[in-house]
């Protein structure tokens, strides 16, 4: 059985014939109005808007007359103006009671249609054929309309406003792309870009498709993709995403992924799966949503034959007591516990780059108690960057800086990148070399004239026997901190040394302190050297570190956490990080890595940013918390207030109670899914900032 995406109440896809068909996913409704609030909200949104406009100031005017005047001088007054709040307003309760027949389900607006037309049924009967007490509820028929109207728009506006990050992702994608076709360039519909189509990207225009740039140089803004607040340099061979902004360049891109298959796409998709997701604690709410509309029904007849025959009650407090219970009754509540808190959770986890993949993902966050995490381009950039520059006497950190870039540029080497990068940041200009000679596995030597200038990696110093000198110390303390190193030498002699980190990646600390905050356990392990992990887990704040471990190591050892009953995280970018994530409890795939490594993932972190992790386990607690509280309140709401319209307080206050319960259940039941969605709209302010 499907579950309507809008009020959660069953359906059966085999008898259902309101769907809806949406990035390659089928949806099923109750209602015509659940399908229209899906398929068109902002249309929606505006017929709801007109419809209170019409239903507010007739429903005053019947009350008026019914309170306010002698009633019997404008009955059909009242009688005109209730009808038409009755079938103009309340007409999209007949509309979904008759989709509820037809596909042969049960849904809420069959309890509503019900109420309202026993109040306006026996009211009009009473005012035309005069067999009855000449008692009017027209008053109470259109209130109620009215109210549950209005409670439904309440209800959509927090919905919509939660949904601003699926709208928001939408928008990013253009209309028209320029492809070039037979060798000219033509405007398509960005629709019809096929794989391998050659793309045109002018600047300041949205890339339609993913895809490698071929041609061209550029920075694009990647801000609400990946978080990347500043642009990020493309040129031939880098990817690029659909919906980010090219900047000042023109690019020529070969479309890779293409409509439902770009990330863009794949991330809004995921976002609406996770929000009409089933985690495994609303089955029972779920179980009691597809029975509730029949229950309710048998039991307001059963309740009013009861007072009928047993408590002296007439025909006019028959029809009050039908009406008190089934308006008091809410399912909704009970069908939008989970959608409710998981539409603002998952919206605000993507808002962050966040999102979770498969149907518990959510809840296994929020059961997480430990988190492994992988070293290389999890906790650091991945890349090394060059950080101490150690110069002999009477030779300057710019003198070695510019002689090492002079040697390095040209090499595809990561160390060699770091010190050309450098250079660059600090201003100093490379020397010019007449020849340049690399040696794989030792380092570079170049001529200048006559000298001899050459940049050694330390395994190359050590296996030469070169007498570092003064610099000597400096090298063993560099290797102490885990960082790698590179002798500059002028002839023979030793010039400088030159020292290496991956760093940390940005808030590694502030999430490790907001896991600790959180009671969540970390722990590294990395197939990296003991020095270089010890280095890395003393600056991010680990304790626990495990280093030289293979790919089976890490397997193995989470495999045995889960045995001793611990709920494992693990964090990964690589390849070989995919059987940690498929085995842990729950995979966290950074962003930056692998295609392998973001399938593996339960949640995917789409910036490269470890406070991620944090923020994620803690959006799964919060989230679950907000779907626990949501049940006790539909729960405690049908407990409370349906013992009530049955007549709880009939021995305390008489009969008459039941002239006021039709109103006060329509209020309750019109503000109860209201409040559970209001309730789960405080998950918009979760952040790394507020406890979790």
């Amino acid at each position: 059985m499907a579950t309507d995406p809008v009020c959660g109440m069953y359906v059966d896809e085999r008898t259902a014939e309101l769907t809806l068909v949406r990035e390659n996913r089928s949806y099923f409704f109750c209602s015509t109005h659940c399908l229209q609030q899906f398929g068109e909200p902002v249309r929606e949104l505006a017929r709801l808007r007109h419809r209170l406009a019409v239903s507010w100031p007739l429903s005053i005017a019947v009350a008026a007359i019914t309170y306010a005047v002698h009633f019997t001088d404008w009955p059909w007054v009242a009688f005109a103006l209730a009808g038409v709040v009755q079938f103009y307003p309340g007409l999209e309760f007949y509309r979904g009671t008759y989709d509820a027949i037809r596909s042969r389900i049960w849904n809420m607006d069959i309890l509503i249609a019900v109420g309202t037309s026993i109040a306006f049924a026996y009211s009009s009967a009473a005012l035309v054929l005069r067999v009855l007490p000449s008692t009017y509820y027209f008053d109470a028929s259109s209130l109620i309309v009215t109210l549950i109207l209005t409670g439904n728009y309440l209800e959509h506006r927090v919905r919509e406003g939660a949904r601003g990050v699926v709208a928001a992702l939408a928008a990013l994608r253009p209309v028209v792309a320029t492809a070039i076709r037979e060798g000219q360039e033509v405007e398509i519909p960005a629709a019809e870009v096929r794989v391998g189509d050659l793309l045109q990207v002018r600047p300041g225009a949205r890339f339609p498709a993913d895809g490698i740039v071929r041609d061209g140089r550029s920075t694009v803004n990647e801000a609400l993709i990946t978080g990347e607040s500043a642009p990020v340099s493309k040129n031939a061979g880098n990817s690029v995403i659909a919906g980010t902004v090219n900047g000042e360049g023109f690019l020529t891109v070969v479309a890779t992924r293409v409509g439902s298959d770009t990330w863009l796409a794949e991330i809004g998709r995921l976002v609406t799966e996770a929000e009409t997701s089933r985690v495994p604690l609303q089955r029972l709410a779920d179980r009691v949503a597809s029975v509730f509309v029949p229950l309710v029904l048998a039991l307001a007849l059963a309740t009013a034959a009861a007072w009928f025959l047993w408590g002296g009650a007439g025909w006019t407090w028959v029809l009050l007591i039908v009406v008190s219970v089934v308006i008091t009754a809410c399912p909704c509540a009970f069908g939008i516990a989970t959608p409710a808190a998981l539409v603002v959770g998952t919206g605000r986890a993507a808002e962050e780059g966040i999102l979770f993949r498969g149907r518990d993902s959510i809840e296994q966050a929020s059961r997480v108690d430990l988190v492994l995490t992988d070293k290389t381009g999890t906790l650091t950039r991945g890349f090394p960057v060059l950080t101490d520059i150690v110069p002999v006497a009477g030779f300057s950190e710019m003198d070695a800086l510019s002689l090492a870039a002079g040697i390095e540029q040209g090499s595809e080497h990561p160390l060699a990148n770091a010190v050309v990068e450098a250079a660059e940041r600090r201003g100093a200009n490379p020397v010019r070399f007449d020849e340049i000679t690399a040696d794989p596995g030792r380092g570079v030597s170049a001529r200048l004239g006559t000298e001899t200038v050459a940049v050694l990696g330390a395994a190359a110093v050590e296996m030469s026997g070169i007498d570092l000198g003064p610099l000597a110390g400096r090298a063993a303390e560099l290797g102490r901190e885990g960082k790698s190193w590179s002798l500059v030498l002028r002839g023979s002699a030793p010039a400088a040394i030159l020292g290496f980190s991956d760093e940390l990646a940005p808030g590694v600390p502030e999430a490790i302190h907001a896991l600790r905050t959180d009671g969540i356990g970390v722990a590294m392990l990395t197939g990296d050297h003991e020095r270089a992990a010890h280095a890395v887990a003393e600056r991010a704040g680990i304790s626990e570190v495990h280093a030289r471990m293979s790919p089976e190591d890490k397997l193995h050892w989470i495999q045995r956490l889960q045995s001793q009953g611990r709920l494992v995280a693990y964090v990964g970018d690589g390849i070989n990080d995919a059987p940690a994530l498929l085995q842990a409890d729950l995979g966290i795939a950074i962003g930056a890595g692998t295609d392998v490594a973001r399938e593996a993932g339960g949640v995917i972190l789409v910036r490269t940013d470890f406070r991620g992790v944090a923020l994620a386990l803690r959006i799964g607690r919060r989230t679950v918390r907000k779907i626990r509280g949501n049940l006790l309140w539909a729960t405690g709401y049908n407990a409370v207030l349906l013992p009530i319209a049955m007549g709880a307080l009939v021995p305390f206050l008489g009969l008459r109670v039941f002239q006021v319960l039709p109103y006060t259940g329509a209020l309750a039941m019109a503000l109860s899914s209201t409040i559970v969605v209001l309730n789960s709209y405080s998950l918009r302010w979760i952040s790394i900032d507020s406890p979790g």
